[in-house]
Formats: C-alpha cells, sequence, structure tokens
C-alpha cells in the first residue's frame, strides 16, 4: 500500500463513519482542530485503522499525531512491515 492509498483509505474512513465531509480530509488538516475529532473519536480512528495494520499500533505514538499527515507517517511504516 501506498502512502496515497493509505490517505485514501483515512479519508473514506472519516467520512463514512465520522460523517466529515471529504474536501476537508487533507493531510494538513488538524484532527482536533479543523476536524473537530475529540479523544473518543481519535480512539475509534485507531480501532477502525487496526484492520489495514498487520501489527501493533502504539497507542503512545498515535497521541502525537496533529493532523492527517501525522496518522500517515505513524502507520505507513507498520504497513510496510508485512
Amino acid at each position: 500500500m501506498t502512502r496515497e492509498e493509505l490517505l485514501q483509505k483515512i479519508q473514506n474512513i472519516l467520512t463514512e463513519e465520522f460523517e466529515i465531509e471529504k474536501g476537508t480530509v487533507v493531510p494538513e488538516a488538524k484532527l482536533y482542530e479543523d476536524l473537530e475529532l475529540d479523544s473518543i473519536d481519535a480512539i475509534d480512528l485507531l480501532v477502525k485503522m487496526k484492520a489495514l495494520i498487520p501489527g501493533k499500533i502504539d497507542p503512545e505514538s498515535f497521541k502525537k499525531a496533529v493532523t492527517i499527515q501525522d496518522v500517515v507517517d505513524i502507520l505507513y511504516p507498520l504497513i510496510q512491515q508485512t
């Protein structure tokens, strides 16, 4: 999976599951400020992303994510481990 494909999957999850307008889910969008996700939403996103990741996702590293690009940067190496 490429970074672009991963971004598209994140966009799809956020638009379908969280009812966020797709045009706002861009790499530089801030999770909490721009997309108005709260901590519960972030956990839900992490759970939904787990289905795409073969290994474990370290919740501590995910806490550092501020933007959509941060989420891609955290998850992409985990996908490449397969």
